[in-house]
């Protein structure tokens, strides 16, 4: 599929676009198939999917002989289909893992790697809506970078990624795409025709970038920055995309103890000429600021949306809890999707190569080996999002005699330039694309492809703009994962982190020892001073060149801490003094800053409330804490309302009981209800309209802050309405406006009796399973998807489910996608959930069994020793060589 070559012949700049066919015959083969879907799914058709709909169902009660294997090997499930896999040698152990993750999961693998590779298309056939996002992805080149980090690792790492790759290709070289999934017996009824290639350890590898993509770079706004700063203004437009994060008021991650402690064990470390610039101004020394298209595709319909999620860990010691051992927590919060992308899993083996047993049972992904979150027989852990800036961009200058080369330091470089060809699964003519790459990264913003006119656009040699990405460096994630899952203790925890390059993530960590513990990991950039990375930069000059990393021991980490406890939602992680500490090891000329796109601390600010009040802790407290829906920036927000007069009772009454709630976000609240209704409207016509179509305002934790510190100004230019030339209004008239439409929306929608509205009516959770769930045909959708639910919670409660107010209604778009509390005074007591269940299957059992006790905050055991596994198994798949 990829041709890698260097030209220096210069090759048509601009691609023609096609031919406009006549008539409507796409249109009406696209009507007649969507026609015979139905036909076969409703018209006496039951039957038909009912045998298409089980067919891939795997078998979990038999003996099957695999290929490969040294030796026997038993799957005990669970009655949840959860599967502890006991082998007698680790290659057995992780080819076990990829045969049975293959049998709950393909078509999710399947998916995935399509996605990953650019090649959505050739599960789908040539969808308009879709090509932009498979050229895009395949600018980006995650293949190549896997090739390269597959080959980087070492025989003893690659047999890891190769065992489970072999168990992968035992379930499903033998089966028909029928076999596998209903999602192509479906699909096939469209024209699309399926070529199932073995799966490869660089398919694992490459699903990592899709993570590191959906967990940071997704969310960056560097280059809508650069138009909010040409239509705004910076102040202005400073006030509400970066505005100052609450230091003092909203906790951060680590305290200035825990800096003082990093002080006291932190030994001299050499700089690579490293430097440390705090101020959080998003600043640039450019004389003039250029305004970009953002070339990224919407890819939310893949992973959720990727702006304002967030995750919520904690950890306790014995000194805050009950038993007088260590409680950890973990609700990491990505897109709603069906299946979870979490899967359950227990590895068990007697031996993990160096005498020691490899016990191991929490969270894996179904396209990747090991556990990513859980606990083994000595440690605990658990995840969420940082969000550093580990990317820049770089404008480009091309060689207006050759597109082939661009600027460097005063003469011109050889681009390297990889032929990509989209195929499609319909049959439709393949499209060949060019990709440039300077030594920067690639120029993303080249093959522009307008889905209303169907033309494409070659090289972009008028702005061209190559990202510079810590993901397209050759990585070392899964030799972190093995490191983590086989770690007896913080030292070797650690150690294993520090190959944990990307994404970035915040790991709390808690052991049978009674320690507690976090590190912060990740290669994050040194910049130049004056270079906030919040920009596009001049690219043509080594001027603005990353100069290194932060060194691994110089990133933030706490252990043990006085206080008890250690907190990370997604909120800021230092406090201002680690920069101080930074200076003594680092040369204070550059800028070593961690980022400054953070969560602005509501949950962490909840979370730190409900540890100390809830104190001693216990399984149940926890449980509370994970299942709190208050919203903390109701309080702020309120006080301001409560001021407004209204001359219509009717509004003054209603705006006195909201002012009398207990600001949770329970499913049945009514004043829940009228809250968000008056909130969405705020925003919209708070910010909204200033905006435009550069950036939508999502009514997440920014604008929360950023409105909280704008009505402390009733003047500020940001509560005047544009459109009203010559009347300026204030912060009073658009909180009373706003109230108004806010009252009228939720009238409309749930009735006049206030005693009737509930929050859930509003805001639902549907889980939809791609592609077929987002087909639009509604007797399909809802074969795959399952569906609205009532759900509590809200945006930036502990229990986040999401909804987003460019959107204009309250479904959620994030969750938390699984629940996990680890009890270390028995860890046969630590429970959790999964949001949808186990299987990817719709006709399994496990296809949808915890969504109803994930929305009720209940749990399930995490079965652990073999006993506990033994009393609870419901079915025995044994694999023998």
């Amino acid at each position: 599929m990829t041709d890698n070559e260097k030209q220096t012949t210069t090759p048509n700049s601009e691609a023609k676009p096609p031919k406009k066919k006549k008539g409507g015959k796409s249109t009406l083969v696209t009507a007649l198939v969507i026609l015979a879907i139905i036909v076969i799914l409703i018209g006496g058709g039951a039957g038909y999917f009912n045998y298409i709909n089980n067919v891939p169902l795997p078998k979990i009660d038999s003996t099957v002989k695999i290929t490969g294997l040294y030796d026997k090997v038993e799957v005990i499930r669970d009655a949840n289909g959860i599967p502890h896999i006991y082998a007698n040698n680790m290659h057995d152990l992780y080819l076990a893992q990829g045969y049975v993750q293959a049998q709950d999961r393909w078509w999710q693998m399947e998916m995935f790697r399509h996605i990953c590779g650019g090649r959505i298309e050739e599960l789908t056939g040539k969808k308009a809506s879709l090509i932009s996002s498979d050229i895009y992805l395949r600018t980006l080149g995650w293949y190549d970078v896997a090739e390269k980090e597959y080959a980087g690792y070492t025989p003893e790492q690659r047999a890891v990624l190769d065992a489970f790759a072999a168990g992968v290709n035992a379930y499903i070289s033998k089966r028909s795409p029928q076999d596998l999934s209903v999602n192509y017996s479906i699909l096939g009824l469209t024209g699309v025709k399926f070529n199932i290639e073995p799966w490869t350890p660089v398919d694992t590898l490459a699903f990592g970038k899709l993570m590191c993509y959906d967990l940071g770079y997704s969310g960056d706004e560097e280059i809508q920055r650069s138009k909010l700063y040409s239509a705004l203004g910076q102040e202005m437009a400073d006030k509400w995309q970066t505005p100052p994060w609450g230091y003092g008021d909203k906790p951060t991650v680590i305290h200035d103890a825990d800096v003082k402690a990093m002080e006291k064990s932190t030994v001299s470390v050499v700089p690579a000429s490293p430097s440390v610039d705090i101020a959080p101004a998003s600043g640039q020394p450019i004389s003039s600021i250029q305004a970009y298209d953002d070339p990224r595709p919407d890819l939310s319909w893949v992973m959720g949306p990727s702006a304002g999620i967030g995750s919520n860990n904690w950890v306790v010691s014995g000194n805050l809890t009950q038993s007088g051992k260590p409680l950890l927590a973990n609700d990491p919060h990505l897109g709603i999707q069906m299946p979870s992308i979490w899967y359950e899993v227990g590895l068990h083996c007697p031996d993990d190569g160096t005498g020691q047993p490899f016990d191991v049972v929490g969270f894996a992904f179904g396209p990747s080996p090991g556990v990513i979150v859980g606990h083994n027989n000595n440690i605990s852990w658990g995840v969420t999002n940082v969000y550093p800036d580990v990317h820049d961009h770089y404008q480009i200058r091309v060689n207006p005699d050759n597109p082939l080369q661009y600027e460097w330091n005063g003469t011109w470089r050889d681009m390297n330039v990889r032929n990509e060809a989209i195929d499609f699964g319909d049959g439709s003519a393949p499209i060949t694309i060019k990709v440039r790459e300077t030594h920067l990264g690639p120029i993303i913003n080249d093959n522009k492809y307008d889905a209303k006119t169907s033309q494409f656009f070659g090289f972009n040699n008028k702005d061209p703009l190559a990202l510079r990405w810590t993901a397209l460096d050759p990585g070392t994630l899964l030799t972190a994962v093995q490191g983590i899952d086989t770690a007896g203790n913080w030292d070797e925890f650690r150690n294993a982190l520090s190959n944990w390059d990307c994404p970035s993530q915040n790991f709390v960590y808690a052991d049978k020892e009674g320690n507690i513990g976090y590190q912060m990991p990740s290669k994050v950039p040194i910049r130049v001073k004056g270079h906030s990375g919040l920009l596009p930069v001049p690219g043509w000059t080594d001027e603005y060149e990353w100069k290194g990393y932060i060194p691994f021991d110089l990133l933030p980490r706490a252990y043990n801490p006085e206080r008890g406890y250690i907190i990370t939602a997604n909120q800021a992680v230092v406090p201002p003094s680690y920069y101080d500490f930074l200076k003594k090891h680092l040369d204070p000329n550059l800028n070593c800053n961690l980022g400054y796109e953070w969560n602005f601390g509501y949950r962490g600010q909840r979370i730190e409330q409900l540890v100390k009040a809830l104190a001693p802790h216990s399984i149940e407290t926890f449980q509370k804490i994970q299942g709190d829906t208050k919203v903390l920036s109701v309080g702020e927000i309120m006080p301001y309302l409560a001021n407004v007069k209204f001359e219509d009772p009717e509004l003054a009454d209603a705006k006195n009981w909201l002012a009398h709630w207990d600001q949770n976000f329970n499913a049945d609240s009514p004043q829940a209800a009228l809250y968000a209704n008056f909130w969405m409207k705020l925003v919209n016509n708070t910010v909204q309209g200033k905006l435009g179509d550069i950036i939508k305002s999502e009514g997440d934790d920014r604008d929360m802050w950023a409105i909280y510190q704008l009505l402390k100004n009733p003047d500020d230019s940001w509560w005047d309405d544009l459109l009203t030339k010559e009347i300026k209004e204030t912060r009073d008239e658009l909180l009373a406006k706003s109230f108004k439409e806010g009252y009228d929306a939720t009238v409309t929608a749930l009735g006049p009796d206030r005693s009737q509205w509930q929050w859930g009516a509003l805001h639902t959770a549907t889980f939809v399973s791609n592609p077929l769930g987002a087909s639009g045909i509604g007797p399909l959708e809802s074969l795959v998807n399952r569906g609205p639910f009532p759900a509590a919670g809200n945006t930036d409660a502990v229990n986040a489910c999401r909804w987003s107010v460019d959107s204009g209604n309250f479904k959620i778009s994030s969750i938390p996608s699984m629940r996990m509390i680890i009890d270390w005074s028995d860890l046969s007591r630590s429970i959790t959930v999964n949001n949808t269940g186990q299987s990817g299957h719709p006709a399994s059992e496990w296809y949808d069994s915890m969504i109803k006790p994930w929305l009720n905050i209940k749990y399930h055991p995490m079965l652990w020793t073999r006993d506990q596994v033994n009393s609870g198994a419901a079915h025995k798949l044994v694999l023998i060589p």
